[in-house]
């Protein structure tokens, strides 16, 4: 990957409205602050993890082609080439911060998540970022024109206090989905996992025991479902605080951004929006906002040129990709190579780590039809081939949204986090995955060969009604998903009205400000 000079920080300069204009904005006449040439300046501070940064790299690109607000972007001079790299065309300034040296549980030049060991250095880790919070309070102060938002990740807990300081309207973006989201508020509000601890985790059948959901009777979460943000036992207690310190940053907040469409997710955003709150925005998905490279680009990768070849063959592609952050055992990864060879379909793997052993000859023996790739990838270029008509995911949100968009049907393996609840949505309400079993139905037990081969051979080869049934209900999605980006889409409304209401109450706020010091002067 070829990065960007660093810079240190970037200056912009905004036209000036005269004061006349903003006065008619304040009383409701004249053009929208989105309509007019001195736009709002919204400061953008993603958590420090590459999953958490795209999206909102995406949300600048977004803002910019729009003309909806000038950026200024909030990084770490480690993870700036990053952030410039994917910034590039979107007309953002960016900030460097010093991340802390020598914090007690975080490796010596790790500024980034994907760095971490565990979940239990995790919650260190986002501890840490509060260090910088007088470096973030100064640079805001000196922004000029003056931030009219500062949209922050909920990780970022302690940015609440900063944009308070500064009279700044504060928005919380948290990239989980709404059904996430509301689930979490189901734990909060009602502690399902008491009761489910009580029932010792299993039903009289030896499966895992569920929990109904008042609130939405058909939804039956696992104990395992509950507790897979908090990691293995050693890391539930700070990573508990530290969602905690999420959930009341989200509280205090101004609102909620969401990178998903009311058409994905309704039933969720509206039950948040009318029962919890503060109020949230759907606005994605944001992976659409930034235009795809020309086919006929130079230095193509060599992985597309092996698509290529497939789609002229007439040839449908699986994409295989099981996330960034969470190592796979090697043995689970040779049940997958083994079940890809006995599946007998053409796939394509992105691997991590780079030098994990698949076993010896798999690379050979599925050469031209199977293609390992030990790099970097872009993995919506890859979902948006004409070749690629499944996808065996480990149900990232990021990644489900470009599926979703792609129109790619997923088979749906989830190992943490959030991806157990994104995985029941996708496999029992969108019917777009099928479910990737354990061989003990729990997410630390092992996925065997047999059952990579069978899923895989539902999703791709059409054996059941399950794998049809998905690729049209994913098309369907997809049409809707660029739907509600487009202009005077629901997702784009849905941004301007989150941007007219906050920034221009700042803008009422500071006429009636400038209007008192005038009359006492």
């Amino acid at each position: 990957m070829h990065y960007h000079q660093l810079i240190y920080i970037y200056a912009i300069t905004l036209q000036q409205q005269d004061l006349s204009d903003i006065v008619a904005l304040s009383m409701g006449i004249g053009p929208s602050p989105t309509e007019t040439h001195a736009l709002p300046h919204i400061a953008i501070f993603p958590f420090l993890a590459k999953g958490h940064t795209i999206p909102l790299i995406h949300l600048a690109h977004h803002l910019h082609r729009h003309r909806f607000a000038t950026v200024t972007f909030f990084t770490t001079r480690g993870n700036a080439a990053f952030v410039l790299e994917g910034l590039s065309g979107a007309d953002a300034a960016v900030v460097e911060l010093t991340f802390p040296a020598d914090v007690p549980g975080v490796p010596p030049g790790v500024e980034s998540a994907e760095g971490l060991t565990s979940l239990a250095s995790f919650a260190i880790f986002a501890d840490a970022t509060s260090l910088i919070q007088p470096q973030l309070d100064a640079s805001l102060a000196d922004l000029q024109p003056p931030a009219s938002l500062l949209i922050a990740d909920p990780f970022l807990h302690w940015t609440t206090a900063s944009a308070a300081k500064l009279g700044i309207p504060k928005v919380s973006f948290f990239g989980i989905s709404a059904f996430s989201q509301v689930m979490r508020e189901v734990r909060v509000r009602h502690d399902p996992c008491a009761t489910l601890r009580a029932e010792e985790g299993v039903d009289a059948d030896g499966n895992p025991a569920t929990f109904t959901v008042p609130e939405f009777p058909h939804v039956k979460p696992t104990l395992e479902d509950f507790m897979a943000p908090f990691g293995d036992p050693a890391s539930i207690a700070p990573m508990m605080e530290l969602d905690g310190k999420m959930g009341k940053a989200i509280e205090d907040s101004h609102g909620l951004l969401i990178n998903t469409f009311h058409n994905l997710e309704a039933p969720y955003i509206d039950f948040w929006n009318q029962h919890v709150g503060p109020r949230a925005w759907p606005i994605g998905p944001l992976c659409l906002a930034v235009r795809r490279a020309s086919p006929l680009a130079e230095a193509r990768p060599s992985w597309m040129e092996w698509l290529d070849d497939k789609a002229a063959a007439g040839r449908a592609v699986l994409y295989v990709a099981l996330g960034t952050l969470a190592a796979i055992p090697e043995p689970q990864l040779k049940e997958v190579a083994y079940g890809l060879e006995r599946a007998e379909v053409d796939f394509i793997w992105a691997v991590r780590p780079e030098n994990i052993d698949l076993g010896p000859g798999f690379e050979e023996r599925t050469k031209g039809r199977g293609l390992v790739v030990r790099k970097w990838v872009d993995q919506l270029e890859i979902l948006n081939h004409d070749s690629v008509r499944g996808f065996l995911s480990h149900c990232g949100w990021n990644s489900v949204l470009e599926s979703v968009t792609a129109g790619v049907p997923l088979a749906a393996w989830p190992m943490h986090a959030d991806q157990p609840f994104n995985a029941r949505l996708l496999v029992d309400e969108l019917k777009i995955a099928v479910r990737v079993q354990t061989n003990d139905r729990t997410l630390r037990g092992l996925v065997t060969s047999e059952e990579v081969s069978k899923v895989v051979k539902v999703l791709m080869l059409g054996a059941g009604a399950e794998g049809e049934r998905a690729a049209m209900r994913v098309a369907e999605l997809s049409a809707r998903a660029k739907e509600a980006m487009a202009e005077r889409g629901p997702s784009w409304e849905a941004l301007k009205d989150m941007i007219n209401e906050l920034c221009l109450a700042k803008t009422n706020r500071d006429l009636q400000v400038s209007h008192e010091d005038k009359v006492d002067a």
